[in-house]
């Protein structure tokens, strides 16, 4: 693999490339008022014109990576007469996909080649030109780029039998994930139809390890994968702050009814008592997040901002919160939610607030609004609650500072639980602080979450098996395996696991074999494969539309019951539900006032090995982190306090009560690992420690002894006969020993748990 790095830039520095490049884009760099190309797109336009190698740019957001592209790829594909797509890019959303195609228009007009988008809310009419007469450069979703491969599979090979690039948007975004390894097949699956290697192109601001992520972008060939990064984003200003708060109860009814509807300047330190301004509607909502959308207020109103929450209904708490206190304030309110769950219309509508400069606006959103959408000039960034990653953390903090050398400006509001007698010893080292300023402090270090993937993902792969049958109709079982296995991105399927897979699948009526010994559709298959729900790889939840008459709010994943006269909060908004139709997935609404935030489901962080070495760092320093408030310092203190009154930098295991605390330090699927290998149903995961029941320090010793004196477990092994260990789309479907592999290799490692073993047993 050929590492690339950019020196920072220097305005006097002589194009190099720039007469490399197509008359018309030289034209439209000019027209854009450019004085030069960066030096990311300086070093990234050789190897992409040159059309035959695979290419990483990692930059910053906002650092030049979509030019870096795209202005040699227009340059490659200018006045071109060959018929069928020339570029193929692939965006992780249909948001972006529409910002991307309103930026790249203007760009490849210039070299009068078309820029086409695909995905669900794009007219029927505009796909059958497309596929009458493709050409140009097509940007699409994977989810719609199957469906292609679905419904219109025998046109495959005449549509991009000229491609010439192919470019993923947001790389990071995929790495890991069952879209990820379903975008691979469906990139082998077009090279195998048109019979060509064609060069891909990734573009992402958060590459933790380029030689991984090279392994994931061409996985027979990585050492041939070019890495080009840039320098120019070690050099940005930051400036950060973390909060810390302790949650109250609500204000009562009582007492809040006799306050006036004053809002009074919220507190510099963060923690203690509420604000006047509340009022009947609060009784519901938790002290921290009254305070926290006080100070949010503050400091975010008159300027654009983003506020990153890490649930849909912690987005609606706050969207509320800061609406609430707008109307009590008597101001326009610019603070508006933006999530999945909302209807198209909402989310654009937040969008096009954010990029008028005539108006302010205030999104609270989650992952929605951190990739690479163009949101205009972003002020500052808000975090509520720990970042799920030092990767995520990047790049939301990369929505900021985006011009010139404005700086990155980010304040996240951490709450740890108020301590009592009954609290446990988690809570009293504060472990969500000490995580968030881990990250923190690595991303200061330049670090991030190397790209790893593990996972057989046996869901996909037979999400992909039916894929294949529906587009040729019927396929030869050794021919399928080569396709996605042998040659194909599922090369960790063995032949045996294969087998029993297909096997699995005829049991369930989702194949059947003809009489020549072609696999084809069974009924089961075919209702799968015929609803459009089989597009994506990954779980989609029964969500019901929420309605307001005639208008559309969005989709609400009904996790609990809702029943006729609720009261929920939605789209930043109170609601009282006047009927759930359950035959239609509808529930009706009429604006009110009182309502409750609706459950939205999450899943936890996936905590690396850095981060837990980090945060035992951090304990055993007797320094403060300069960004950290009153509040935080406080909890800080009391975290180490207690950490040293625990004596937690000598003993890995603590007695408590009946239990044993044992504090391995290790990334999260070890600790899933070592939770197994010492005891399924005595023992716990309670943040960075493990909790074995009804035990002693000594018995715990002796089995840690013997554990490290032993075989080490196999991962499936350690599953073996246990409930509930589906999570993937089509997991429900796969033969038990499968799910368990699977469940293994996604959740799972043996090997760290090992080492943490044996770690333990040397410091005894």
């Amino acid at each position: 693999m050929t590492t690339m790095s950019s020196p920072p830039s220097n305005s006097d520095r002589p194009s190099s490339v720039f007469g490399e490049l197509h008359e018309g884009v030289q034209k439209w760099i000019w027209r854009s008022g450019w004085s030069e190309l960066r030096a990311i797109q300086e070093l990234a336009a050789r190897p992409i014109l040159g059309g035959k190698l695979d290419v990483i740019i990692s930059a910053a957001t906002a650092s030049g990576k979509t030019e870096a592209a795209f202005l040699p790829i227009a340059s490659k594909l200018a006045d071109t007469e060959a018929r069928g797509i020339g570029c193929l890019c692939i965006s992780p959303l249909k948001a972006l996909i529409n910002d991307q195609f309103r930026r790249l228009e203007e760009i490849f007009k210039s070299v009068n080649v078309p820029v086409r988008r695909w995905h669900g809310d794009v007219a029927s009419s505009k796909k059958r030109d497309m596929m009458k007469d493709p050409s140009g450069l097509l940007i699409i979703t994977p989810e719609s780029l199957e469906a292609m491969f679905v419904l219109r599979g025998s046109q495959i090979r005449r549509v991009f039998g000229t491609l010439e690039f192919v470019v993923i948007d947001e790389f990071h975004a995929f790495i890991g994930s069952e879209r990820g390894r379903h975008l691979q097949s469906l990139l082998h699956r077009i090279e195998l139809s048109t019979k060509r290697r064609v060069p891909r192109i990734a573009l992402s601001a958060t590459i933790g390890d380029p030689l991984l992520a090279a392994k994931h972008l061409r996985w027979l060939d990585a050492e041939a994968v070019v890495c080009i990064g840039d320098a120019e984003d070690d050099h940005h200003e930051l400036q950060l702050q973390v909060r810390g708060y302790t949650p109250t109860a609500p204000p009562s009814g009582a007492a809040s009814a006799q306050r006036d509807a004053r809002v009074a300047p919220p507190s510099e330190d963060g923690g203690g008592g509420h604000e006047n301004g509340h009022d009947n509607d609060d009784e519901d909502v938790r002290g921290d997040v009254i305070d926290i959308a006080a100070h949010l207020f503050k400091v975010h109103r008159g300027t654009n901002n983003l506020i990153f929450a890490n649930s849909r209904g912690l987005v609606e708490a706050l969207a509320d919160q800061l609406r609430r206190r707008s109307e009590r304030a008597r101001v326009p309110n610019e603070f508006v939610p933006h999530h999945g769950s909302l209807s198209k219309e909402f989310r654009e509508d937040a969008e096009a607030h954010l990029k008028d400069k005539s108006r302010v606006a205030n999104v609270v959103c989650t992952t929605t609004l951190e990739l690479g959408i163009d949101v205009g000039d972003i002020v500052a960034v808000s975090q509520v609650g720990a970042p799920r990653s030092v990767a995520s953390l990047r790049q939301r903090l990369g929505r900021s500072g985006r011009q010139g050398d404005v700086p990155s400006i980010m304040r996240l509001y951490i709450t740890e639980e108020e301590i009592t007698p009954n609290s446990s010893i988690i809570a009293t080292l504060r472990t969500t602080l000490l995580r968030t300023v881990a990250m923190i402090e690595l991303l200061l270090e330049r670090w991030c979450e190397p790209p790893v993937d593990k996972n057989l993902h046996l869901s996909t792969l037979m999400h992909q098996v039916l894929s294949i049958i529906a587009q040729f109709g019927g396929v030869n079982a050794v021919e399928v395996f080569g396709t996605l296995c042998k040659s194909g991105p599922f090369d960790q399927t063995t032949t045996r696991m294969f087998v029993d897979l297909l096997r699995g699948m005829g049991e369930q009526d989702l194949i059947t074999q003809a009489h020549d010994g072609e696999l084809v559709l069974g009924l089961t298959g075919e209702r799968i494969v015929g609803h459009h729900s089989f597009y994506p790889t990954f779980n989609t939840p029964e969500e019901y539309r929420v309605v307001d008459g005639p208008r559309k709010l969005g989709q609400l994943p009904v996790i609990h019951p809702i029943a006729d006269g609720d009261r929920i909060v939605f789209a930043g908004s109170r609601w009282r539900v006047l009927r759930v139709d359950d035959e239609q997935k509808v529930i009706e609404v009429r604006a009110t006032r009182g309502g409750r935030v609706p459950r939205f489901a999450g899943e936890p962080p996936d905590v690396d090995v850095r981060v837990r070495t980090k945060m035992l760092e951090l304990y055993e320093s007797g320094s403060i982190p300069p960004y950290l408030n009153r509040g935080a310092q406080g909890l800080l203190l009391e975290a180490r306090e207690n950490f040293e009154r625990l004596d937690l930098a000598n003993l890995n295991f603590i007695r408590d009560s009946r239990d044993v605390l044992l504090f391995p330090w290790a990334a999260s699927s070890a600790v899933a690992a070592l939770k197994l290998w010492i005891g399924r149903e005595s023992v716990s995961v309670e943040g960075p420690a493990l909790r074995i029941q009804d035990t002693t320090v000594a018995e715990l010793r002796a089995k840690l002894v013997a554990m490290h004196e032993g075989e080490t477990p196999v991962a499936v092994d350690l599953l073996r006969g246990m409930h509930g260990l589906g999570g993937e789309k089509f997991d429900h479907l796969l033969p038990e020993d499968l799910l368990e592999e699977a469940s293994a290799s996604r959740s799972l490692d043996v090997a760290a748990a090992r080492l943490v073993v044996d770690r333990l047993v040397d410091e005894l």
